[in-house]
């Protein structure tokens, strides 16, 4: 079985900060990661959920190819007292504009909406990332009509919390079924520690003897495209201070390039064809 770090890089990510604060603010930040086109080059939309005990927070970051950060938009989570509202910046003489309304959004126990919402980008007067079920209440309020090009969803990095069962939702593939993900890890006696991933309640994938199998990967089959997963539980077994895990679900397209997360995310030379995706969790354990 390879090491699980090795095999991060071979599958074109990397995670460098996987136990970098072992705080238990780190469960309120979701950060997803969107390739489009500005200007006719490649350039990542990366945004950032946060919650605090202010409230929900925005942060809205974009990055070409080369890892240059273009420009900025970070919303407060005070400023979601309005829950509404716009922003904008200058970028290289164009104009980057950020609508959002979460009057009525809808969330679950982590800091990213699940419904009632929209988050509008758009780049010189056109959408260029949409996020949201409130579609037509963001067109009307940006004054702008649909997406001209086609932003791809890439890449998902969440922190999740429990005793042995951890829970959150994803999309294997861009505009594809919302899956619910359930990974259960009962490390206590680790003579019969074991590792079970269940897919829609589906349990796709189960690891035993987890004390010599605390680093791996798998792959499994997810709306018929190959998933491989991996997974390091190497603090939970060895290392209670440390306290977390890390999995990573990723799918592979043929001629893919890198992604790379780190302490900035990077998204490297990317080819909106052929990109696969890729979420990463860092698992806690509850006290």
């Amino acid at each position: 079985m390879r090491d699980f770090p090795t095999c991060f890089g071979e599958s074109g990510v990397q995670v460098s900060d996987a136990s970098s604060n072992p705080s238990k603010g780190a469960q309120n930040l979701v950060t997803c990661l969107y390739s489009t086109q500005l200007n006719g080059r490649s350039c990542v939309i990366t945004i950032t959920w946060s919650k605090n005990m202010m409230g929900q927070g925005l942060s809205i970051g974009i990055e070409d190819s080369r890892n240059n950060a273009l420009c900025k938009v970070d919303i407060k989570p005070w400023l979601f007292s309005k829950r509404k509202g716009s922003k904008s910046t200058e970028l290289e003489n164009s104009k980057v504009e950020v609508f959002w309304d979460l009057s009525n959004a809808k969330f679950d126990s982590g800091p990213e909406p699940l419904e009632g919402f929209y988050v509008a980008v758009l780049f010189d007067f056109q959408i260029v990332l949409l996020l949201g079920d409130l579609v037509k209440e963001a067109y009307r309020k940006a004054n702008a009509g649909p997406p001209t090009s086609h932003s791809m969803f890439i890449a998902k990095r969440e922190h999740v919390f429990g005793k042995k069962v951890y829970c959150t939702k994803a999309q294997f593939c861009d505009n594809g079924q919302i899956h619910g993900i359930m990974i259960e890890c009962e490390t206590n006696g680790l003579k019969d520690s074991f590792l079970e991933i269940r897919i829609d309640k589906k349990r796709v994938m189960q690891v035993k003897r987890l004390l010599w199998k605390f680093r791996g990967n798998q792959t499994i089959l997810v709306d018929g495209l190959p998933v491989e997963v991996y997974w390091d539980v190497h603090n939970w077994l060895f290392d209670a201070s440390m306290g977390n895990a890390v999995f990573m679900f990723q799918t592979f397209v043929s001629n893919q390039k890198s992604v790379l997360w780190g302490s900035s995310q990077v998204f490297k030379e990317p080819q909106l064809r052929s990109v696969s995706f890729s979420l990463i969790l860092y698992a806690w354990k509850n006290e």
